[in-house]
């Protein structure tokens, strides 16, 4: 079954079961570090009243900006956050675990931008700890719907000599860490997939609306999809991330969302760049060719 085949089973067994007198919100809680917290741009604080920062930093980010997408789509989600910068999935698992042991109707777990520090692209200790936080959640609610958010391709790590993926082309890294991703996922029963972030990112360069290459400057009507540092995302990549879990969580084609879609006005998206970012991440959940996007755009 393809990711979005997935998605849609889930949700439509998620809808199914809720009672139909049901007037309480499904709830998801993300957790992550800086990849989900929308550092180094205006995401970090995107409508940060409208979800629940359960460290009380005052974050919004990427769970934000899916909050808004279900608002638009007439859905009820209550959305909850538990993130700290730099941190694995074992460091919320040692350290937070008193404050996200409950039950939910959603999960979706960021680990580290490498994967491990000491060894970039091995997933052993994602496999453990993904593993063991997905089966907290599944004792607490046995239907809980628990996915990864396998993340994107660092250009720092792609284009400097020191990166672990020198000299590969930029979609390389995306896809090794999709592939641990993966293995965390085969490996625990309570895992029910991953959302491809980092193909959606390869997605929107292989169609053209993004530049590859932030260290050369960037094209002529591209995004970028990377903040200064070239490691971090900028709007266009967190809004593309959140676009990708939407998908998965709700079953719902982001390309619903369509040219109106108010949080990309709020910032500093044009209606077409939200609209080819929408396309991005529909073609990836869909398995559909990137590359055949560029001439039917907009």
């Amino acid at each position: 079954m393809t990711f979005f085949g997935k998605a849609l089973a889930i949700a439509g067994a998620l809808a199914a079961a809720a009672p139909a007198w049901s007037a309480e919100p499904q709830t998801v809680l993300f957790i992550g570090n800086s990849f989900t917290f929308g550092a180094n741009s205006a995401a970090i604080r995107y409508r940060a009243d409208s979800v629940e920062d359960l460290n009380g930093d005052g974050i919004g980010g990427v769970p934000a900006l899916f909050k808004a997408f279900t608002e638009q789509a007439g859905l009820d989600y209550r959305v909850s956050l538990e993130t700290s910068p730099g941190k694995t999935l074992k460091w919320h698992w040692e350290n937070r675990r008193d404050r996200i042991d409950r039950v939910w109707d959603h999960v979706v777990m960021q680990e580290l931008s490498v994967l491990d520090y000491a060894h970039p692209g091995d997933p052993t200790v994602t496999i453990d700890y993904a593993g063991r936080l997905a089966a907290m959640m599944a004792a607490r609610n046995p239907k809980v719907d628990v996915s990864m958010t396998a993340t994107w391709t660092r250009p720092d790590q792609t284009y400097r000599p020191e990166g672990h993926w020198y000299g590969k082309p930029v979609t390389q890294m995306a896809l090794d860490l999709r592939r641990g991703y993966d293995a965390a996922d085969a490996a625990s029963d309570a895992i029910d997939r991953v959302n491809p972030v980092g193909q959606a990112f390869n997605c929107a360069i292989q169609a053209g609306f993004a530049d590859p290459n932030p260290y050369d400057g960037i094209a002529y009507d591209q995004l970028d999809l990377w903040s200064y540092d070239h490691y971090h995302a900028s709007i266009a990549g967190y809004y593309l991330e959140a676009l990708v879990v939407f998908a998965g969580i709700t079953g719902k084609d982001p390309r619903t969302l369509g040219k109106g879609e108010k949080a990309a006005g709020d910032l500093g998206l044009s209606g077409e760049q939200a609209v080819r970012l929408q396309q991005a991440a529909a073609a990836t959940v869909l398995g559909q060719d990137c590359a055949a996007l560029g001439a039917t755009a907009d």
